[in-house]
């Protein structure tokens, strides 16, 4: 059983090493026309000190999600004909509660931080691990939120209400429960499932980071980009069913906070990144405006005479977004030397 255990885990170890690699290498190409390095050391206090009311309101946010575990949800009324669908077995986790932000959090993370050392782009890692966070800590408020306002009973309310099997109601039919405050306290939170709703919010994120850097959407028709792209979401998934499966929650919580996680991870994603399928999916907004400001300057020292104009072309340009860009971006034309991606042409910028 170990010499199992230890040939699968050596497997396991060279199909990330496979996958890692051939990530970096699908990239590798579309940095080369880059108009120099973004590192930590020469932007990173410049684009920390842009974006720092977005990590102060991440620490908000991390001082209302403690609030809301703290604070008891709503105790519905539970009577005893509702008991039928609440005597399922008390169970352990199958995924416990510590290693949902280690696979949604952490793991994401350090493809983030692999990705950044080979390209060296701290618009990228920065804007990646704030996306990143700020998916899961929205999702987390809002799924605990809406958990104390229903306090729906989980299918195993009856063992955490009475342990010794031996229920009591009140004289208006509602529970009388002896069980320990804190698993009743638990019991009170079926709707939605905070396990899928994390795990869609930190690996739905990092298939939409996936499928950006891979260039899913290029025409090609490389399905094994979209194997890459799914295996996030297929372990997402599989948290979801153990949560059915450990009868801590109804299948309606599940598809809630699948839906929830999903939702909120993609609106943190097209915060900083292009969606996958546009021709600059493949890095950050701030990126592409860095080049552009960097053509700006090269262009105004070379001929002082023509910033004036310069500046009202770029103006122009932002006003015509609506018409010739896609979320915001528009393709450099004129000077061939401007183009960030030549070859993204060959598609006519989608399929």
């Amino acid at each position: 059983m170990k010499s199992f255990i230890g040939d699968g885990s050596l497997l396991l170890f060279r199909v990330t090493r496979l996958l890692t690699c051939w990530i970096l290498e699908a990239s590798e190409q579309l940095y080369k026309k880059e108009l120099g390095m973004h590192t930590a050391a020469s932007h990173g206090v410049t684009v920390a000190r842009t974006h720092m009311h977005d990590w102060l309101i991440l620490a908000l946010l991390v001082v209302i999600e403690v609030i809301l575990n703290v604070i008891h949800p709503f105790y519905r009324f539970v009577g005893k004909d509702m008991m039928a669908d609440l005597k399922y077995p008390l169970k352990s986790n199958t995924v416990p509660v510590w290693a949902v932000p280690m696979y949604a959090i952490i793991i994401p993370m350090v493809i983030f931080i692999i990705v950044y050392f080979r390209r060296r782009d701290i618009y990228d890692l920065h804007h990646s691990m704030l996306g990143l966070l700020f998916s899961v800590l929205v999702t987390a408020v809002i799924t605990d939120s809406i958990k104390n306002a229903v306090g729906r009973p989980r299918p195993d309310f009856f063992w955490r209400c009475f342990p010794d099997g031996m229920d009591v109601y009140d004289q208006l039919g509602n529970v009388v429960c002896h069980g320990d405050k804190n698993v009743i306290k638990e019991g009170h939170k079926s709707f939605p499932s905070g396990h899928t709703a994390w795990s869609f919010a930190g690996l739905g994120f990092l298939s939409l980071y996936l499928s950006g850097k891979l260039k899913a959407f290029d025409c090609r028709g490389h399905i094994a980009k979209l194997c890459i792209i799914f295996l996030p979401l297929l372990v997402a998934s599989l948290v979801g069913i153990s949560r059915v499966d450990d009868y801590w929650h109804h299948w309606q919580d599940v598809f809630a906070g699948g839906v929830l996680g999903l939702t909120v991870s993609a609106f943190c994603y097209l915060q900083f990144f292009p969606p996958p399928y546009h021709p600059q999916g493949w890095g950050p907004y701030a990126y592409f405006r860095a080049l552009e400001e960097a053509r700006e300057g090269t262009a105004g020292a070379t001929n002082p005479g023509n910033a004036e104009g310069t500046a009202e072309n770029v103006l122009g340009n932002e006003e015509a977004v609506e018409d010739k860009g896609v979320m915001g971006l528009q393709l450099a034309t004129g000077d061939p030397s401007s183009r960030i991606i030549e070859d993204d042409e060959e598609c006519g910028g989608r399929c």
